[in-house]
């Protein structure tokens, strides 16, 4: 049976990835600072819990030397605002926090460390229509700069040690369960979830105003597949993903077509609409398709109705 151990396993991409290692026979330790009964009582005891935090080397450390994963999947990290805002705690979590898992990896004998990177991996000199796997990262925001730094720390234990690193870039992700707070993309999954609970929305976004987005279980299960691709084949240790391109006004008529009575209107705050027009809309993932076969499955309807589904328990 494979180990997988999960950092940041109760945030957003944790609670997909989760449920399908289980149901690929995995064995998963959850560590986080942060917990959660209702998920856990959704996965019926199938887990390990461990309360740590990645910047804390002792207790992130004892806790892959106690369950002895083949595979780390690291997603813990402060997102923005939060990072902007805490720079200090950011560099702790997002920097140190990788350094200390590829140092345990290191120590403790794991196989495979899979990353997740981020299109805010790319700065403002990236082309707006379609990056190219190896564009020079230029990032402006310290969330940015972390996920640069870490994608080099992870290349520099393949020079050095021969640590299996791979990483996925995804683009702005959406879903069940992704926090208002999380940044101004986060419009993408606020604007269904607030639809399905008989909720008003106002957008804060032009109607034309387009956004690159993945929906999360699409980005749960590229971790995966990079996981398990065939070390062989793989060119490259962090690859573009992309789900597709879509404005705000494809996004309320595709909420409107699984939710006719849906109450949703057009606010667009300036700032809002600025920087969503400030960041790439798509990831060239032709790199990803190539070498490990990557494809997302959901497209945009499919997304928006299996995202009411699961908010209204269906």
């Amino acid at each position: 049976m494979t180990r997988s151990l999960i950092t940041g396993g109760f945030g957003f991409i944790g609670r997909y990835l989760t449920p399908l290692l289980l149901k690929a026979g995995h064995e998963v330790t959850l560590l986080d600072i942060s917990s959660d009964a209702a998920f856990l009582a959704q996965l019926g005891g199938a887990v390990t819990v461990v309360r740590a935090s990645v910047a804390d080397w002792a207790p992130m450390a004892a806790a892959v030397s106690d369950t002895r994963p083949d595979i780390i999947f690291h997603a813990g990290a402060l997102l923005p605002p939060t990072s902007e805002d805490y720079p200090q705690a950011a560099y702790q979590v997002n920097i140190e926090g990788s350094y200390n898992v590829l140092e345990a990896a290191r120590l403790f004998d794991v196989a495979q460390v899979v990353y997740t990177s981020s299109v805010a991996s790319f700065g403002p000199d990236a082309p707006r229509e379609l990056v190219p796997n190896e564009f020079a990262q230029h990032p402006t925001s310290l969330y940015g700069v972390s996920k640069v730094c870490s994608e080099r720390l992870g290349e520099y234990y393949v020079r050095r040690y021969g640590t299996d690193f791979r990483a996925v870039r995804f683009p702005a992700l959406f879903g069940p369960g992704r926090a208002a707070s999380s940044g101004w993309t986060a419009y993408t999954s606020v604007a269904i979830e607030e639809s399905a609970n008989g909720r008003p929305y106002a957008f804060k976004a032009k109607p034309p105003t387009a956004t690159g987005i993945l929906y999360v279980r699409d980005a749960a299960r590229s971790l995966l597949a990079l996981a398990n691709a065939d070390g062989s084949r793989l060119t490259r240790r962090a690859y573009n993903v992309h789900g597709f391109v879509v404005t705000a006004r494809e996004l309320c008529d595709a909420v409107l077509r699984q939710i006719p009575d849906a109450e949703l209107s057009f606010e667009p705050d300036e700032k809002v609409t600025a920087f969503l027009n400030s960041i790439p809309r798509q990831l060239d993932d032709s790199m990803a398709r190539a070498d490990w076969d990557w494809q997302p499955e959901y497209t945009l309807d499919e997304a928006v109705a299996d995202f009411v589904a699961t908010v209204r328990g269906a």
